[in-house]
């Protein structure tokens, strides 16, 4: 099998909703990722963090309203925290799994900011759901308290909502390139990437706002050149006419095929359109590129086309 230098967008969903929980459930995903590791791909991981970042936001206000007699804390500096304790998470996970199957491999994070335009229309319309699921009654009277923004997602109850602007360009991409040239496991993007607006002095500075982890793992694997971008979701494979009676898995796709499903509104805003959208980004970067949609589980199964839905340029 041909060694491939392979970008993997995790899932915060699919970390669990407590550190407890997520401390069980990354072993999953190390067992996934080190079965690649150990077939000779590179491997750079990225995730997502809207439950978590959302949880410690709403801990870290709770605190300060109520008599804890701790400052409030920024959201950005949130983000900040959500990407160290997965990263922490994450590389004990790895770094054990490596240690039993005697591979002679280093893990570690990157604390990863990404720019944003300040100027992008998502800062008047806030769409990205983070944190923990209300009932409307909680988050009217969350909203009341706060001031934040609630809306309802697709039909599970009532969630925090934030900007979530087009990642623009990732700041530490050097230093993951040098990682990753190193043959270290590179665990980055965490989020989406702390969003940041370069000021006037080229300073930067952090904005209210998560940026959708899937367009920026897609950005980061066409930074560093990757063969492959595997974004891990809840599903083997991308499917038309979901839940209905002529429901039909996808499994190789074409961008031009891709995108006849999206204008035929077949995939949900809100869970499988942007990974869609990720990973057509993607693929029509520079070189023969190919993405795959498949769940956690699958991952190693995907990486040898055996399952999920593996999207590429053409079939020419």
């Amino acid at each position: 099998m041909k060694k491939k230098k392979i970008v993997i967008a995790l899932g915060g969903n699919a970390l669990g909703n407590n550190a407890e929980e997520q401390l069980e459930l990354v072993q999953n995903t190390a067992d996934a990722i080190v079965d690649l590791i150990e077939h000779g791909h590179t491997v750079i991981i990225g995730h997502g963090n809207g439950p978590q970042v959302g949880m410690i936001n709403q801990a870290m206000e709770f605190s300060a309203e109520n008599g804890g007699e701790t400052p409030s804390m920024p959201f950005p500096e949130c983000g900040a925290m959500s990407q160290g304790y997965i990263g922490y998470h994450l590389q004990q996970a790895i770094q054990k799994e490596l240690k039993e199957r005697e591979i002679d491999r280093e893990v570690a994070s990157v604390i990863t900011q990404v720019v944003v335009d300040p100027k992008d229309p998502a800062f008047n319309s806030p769409t990205k759901p983070i944190g923990s699921f209300m009932t409307k009654e909680e988050a009217d009277e969350a909203a009341k308290d706060t001031g934040w923004l609630f809306k309802e997602d697709a039909g599970r109850g009532w969630r925090r909502v934030v900007a979530s602007p087009e990642p623009q360009r990732i700041v530490e991409l050097n230093v993951i390139k040098q990682m990753v040239d190193k043959d270290v496991v590179v665990i980055s993007a965490g989020g989406g990437g702390i969003p940041v607006i370069e000021k006037d002095d080229d300073s930067l500075e952090g904005v209210d706002a998560v940026i959708d982890k899937d367009k920026t793992c897609a950005l980061l694997a066409a930074d560093l050149d990757a063969d492959v971008l595997i974004i891990l979701t809840a599903v083997d494979y991308v499917y038309v006419n979901f839940n209905k009676s002529d429901q039909r898995r996808l499994e190789e796709v074409t961008v031009e095929e891709m995108e006849q499903h999206i204008k035929e509104g077949q995939f949900a805003k809100g869970s499988m359109l942007p990974k869609v959208e990720a990973c057509l980004r993607f693929v029509r970067s520079k070189g023969k590129k190919e993405a795959i949609i498949t769940s956690l589980e699958k991952a190693g199964l995907a990486a040898t086309g055996e399952i999920g839905t593996r999207i590429i340029a053409d079939r020419g």
